[in-house]
């Protein structure tokens, strides 16, 4: 069921609700957007929504401008930090801004820049917190992943290695095990990293499945043992990770497009959202013996890219429970907000 649409300044590449209690109304967008001519340039932004289901409400609130944003992320809950989102950027800079009031029934909210460096000659591609939100992997266009740490003058690396031979698409932190690192590339390779090494170790490289680049990673939340991967090869591939030195290739779904991004469900087990580029977003059950489709949303008409859910309260749709979420699409510039026709709980 559609909800809201609204069209971005520039082509969009990100969503992300914050996870934060009191703020799980705020919806973040990014774009990226090439400008072309003798002195080209990536420009983009950072918009912020406040999103209002009941009352098909998308209301934009504040919008700062920025360098061509490849991905950003809200700091977890758990840590020992408020609301932060994170950036990562075609110039090279990792910035970290601040969310100030907004929370329901406050009014004002402001993203403030807390820190931001230039952590790379090469562009930053993808970024993800760990579960402490005290560090933050990001992965470069030159193959190498960095390890940021947050201190009180601002961020500073910790690590950085050579990981892949080409663009990095994506890295995860292993929420059970922090010291654990999951790197894809466009070298089609699917990598694990120990950190308690400098430089990191490796723990497993699988070159082998994946038939083109690796664009996403997303670890389970509820079982240890499982990580997806996307790819540009169509495939959401399930991994078990028991043994952890040979993690073994389960089972896989083909989605009909690249799979660009994945996102778990806050809350229910083995229901994941994909972003699948050239046909829509899917929502994909994964429990069972194979990776089932469930539903498709094929509403934007451009590269789907961005895809989330919201960290809220199940809503009635009809005789149903359904979860909000928000897509975006990258040419045409649209952010879409929807629910899904399924029963969320049933599934």
């Amino acid at each position: 069921m559609d909800v809201a649409h609204c069209y971005l300044e520039g082509n969009a590449d990100a969503v992300e609700f914050c996870p934060h209690e009191g703020y799980q109304h705020v919806l973040a967008a990014s774009t990226y957007t090439l400008q072309e001519g003798d002195q080209p340039s990536r420009a983009g932004s950072i918009s912020l929504f406040d999103v209002n289901a009941e009352k098909g409400n998308l209301e934009l609130f504040h919008r700062v401008d920025t360098a061509g944003i490849f991905d950003i992320k809200w700091s977890p809950v758990g840590g020992n930090v408020g609301p932060l989102l994170a950036q990562a950027d075609a110039d090279g800079y990792l910035k970290i801004y601040s969310l100030e009031g907004r929370s329901d029934g406050e009014e004002g909210g402001l993203l403030n820049a807390v820190s931001g460096e230039k952590i790379s000659s090469s562009m930053c591609l993808f970024l993800d917190w760990n579960p402490s939100a005290t560090s933050i992997s990001v992965g470069l266009s030159d193959g190498s992943v960095s390890i940021i740490s947050l201190v009180e003058s601002g961020i500073e690396t910790l690590q950085e290695w050579k990981a892949h031979d080409f663009e990095l698409w994506t890295t995860c932190f292993d929420f059970q095990q922090p010291q654990l690192v999951y790197t894809g590339s466009d070298d089609c390779k699917f990598s694990c990293w120990d950190m308690r090494d400098s430089p990191a170790q490796m723990v497993f490289q699988n070159s082998k499945v994946h038939k083109m680049g690796v664009c996403c990673i997303a670890k389970s939340r509820c079982d240890p043992n499982i990580i997806l991967t996307g790819s540009y090869d169509e495939y959401l591939r399930v991994w078990d990770l028991r043994s952890i030195s040979r993690p073994v290739n389960e089972t896989s779904v083909c989605l009909g497009g690249g799979v660009w991004r994945i996102k778990h469900h806050p809350f229910v087990s083995g229901l994941v959202l994909a972003a699948c580029m050239h046909n829509g977003f899917a929502i994909v059950k994964i429990g069972g013996e194979k990776p089932e489709v469930v539903e498709t949303y094929n509403q934007h008409g451009s590269l789907a890219y961005g895809a989330d859910w919201q960290k809220d309260k199940l809503l009635p749709v009809g005789k149903t429970k359904s979860t909000i979420v928000a897509t975006c699409s990258f040419y045409d510039r649209l952010l879409r907000i929807w629910m899904p026709k399924s029963d969320i709980c049933c599934i």
